[in-house]
């Protein structure tokens, strides 16, 4: 079982409402709104999927990698760890 596994209805839900509002900018583009605006909307949905990025790389911790590290395998630790500390690289480089 995935770590958001728990919180999958509300991860789910929550990139359903991003899509809308990604729907949402391209009709703004479409209809020729001012390019702040659109900007402004773009920014919105960054933060939006940064914050569904920052839900998933909590619940990856809180399961995945506690997981491997209670489990006393040294071998599966080292790898959570290093998926981990790969996920957070590629996380911190969107920002």
């Amino acid at each position: 079982m995935h770590g958001y596994a728990q919180n999958k209805s509300l991860l789910v839900r929550r990139l359903h409402r991003i899509e809308g509002q990604v729907r949402g900018i391209e009709r703004m583009v479409d209809e020729d709104r001012y390019c702040i605006d659109i900007l402004t909307q773009i920014g919105a949905v960054k933060t939006a999927i940064e914050q569904v990025g920052a839900r998933l790389l909590e619940d990856h911790v809180t399961h995945c990698v506690r997981d491997a590290i209670a489990s006393g395998d040294a071998q599966a630790a080292d790898e959570k760890t290093a998926e981990l500390l790969d996920a957070v690289q590629r996380f911190v480089k969107t920002r």
